[in-house]
């Protein structure tokens, strides 16, 4: 496989461009290929065998684009579907998303780490097996956030509604003494500006985008599949209406482009 392939990444929705963002910087000479399935978000809500079914029918478009990696920008889509596309794909790098566990309990001072996800992160067996190996020594608040993925889809990042919403779900944690914020989607790095304002300066903000991507970089680079370069354009697709992503393109990845229908 050529270095110069792209590297193939997918989401529930769009908030994995969060993700996909990390890798861009990291990464400047990749080529990237990204998957939003918003005809089908939140994957919270959805069974483990439904979001295996959407994983298998991505990653397969994707390889058919050409890709040399696959990145599940997804958590609840990395609980339900990466062991199964790694069985399918032996020879592909394919790296998931899992919620922070491990430096969030490193991290917090007051012993009391929250987490922000939604419902099918918080229910999966991956979940739980992170808390017992990471968490054993602090105490995990857990906090499940219906409707905010939504906001964030429709490009609502800083609106009085998406505050009153993301003040409920943020409250219970602070008043248990959380200092130690996990943001358990890729979606939620996209509000960081608005939590940032309701949060006190002294709770920690944990996501994984910068790690996944660096992780990515030393897989690529095991296998000498690390592009020489120069990037193509990334290209976008979308299982909801291809208009309403490339609404909000410009303002989750910085810049406009077209949208295909998957």
């Amino acid at each position: 496989m050529s270095s110069n392939a792209p590297i193939g990444v997918f989401d529930s929705g769009v908030g994995g461009l969060s993700v996909l963002g990390e890798i861009r910087a990291l990464l400047p000479n990749e080529s990237l290929l990204y998957v939003a399935d918003s005809g089908h978000v939140p994957y919270g809500e959805k069974s483990p065998e439904f979001i295996r079914q959407r994983c298998g029918l991505i990653a397969e478009h994707l390889l058919a684009q050409g890709a040399k990696a696959l990145v599940l920008a997804c958590n609840t889509a990395t609980a339900a579907g990466v062991a199964e596309l790694r069985e399918r794909y032996p020879m592909l790098p394919i790296i998931g998303m899992e919620p922070a566990v491990k430096p969030a309990a490193a991290a917090t001072r007051s012993g009391v780490v929250g987490v922000l996800a939604t419902t099918g992160t918080l229910k999966s067996a991956k979940f739980a097996a992170l808390l017992d190996r990471f968490a054993s020594d602090v105490r995990v608040i857990t906090q499940p956030c219906p409707g905010l993925v939504e906001c964030i889809e429709a490009g609502e990042l800083d609106t009085p509604a998406t505050a009153a919403l993301l003040q409920g779900f943020v409250r219970p944690l602070l008043d248990e003494g959380c200092d130690t914020l996990i943001l358990g989607c890729t979606h939620y790095p996209f509000i960081k500006p608005l939590l940032r304002r309701l949060l006190p300066e002294s709770v920690s903000l944990i996501d994984t985008g910068a790690a996944v991507a660096r992780h990515l970089q030393r897989l690529l680079g095991e296998r000498d599949l690390l592009a020489q370069g120069p990037a193509q354009a990334a290209r976008f697709w979308s299982s909801a209406t291809p208009a309403a992503m490339q609404a909000v393109l410009p303002q989750l990845w910085g810049e406009t482009a077209q949208v295909a229908q998957i």
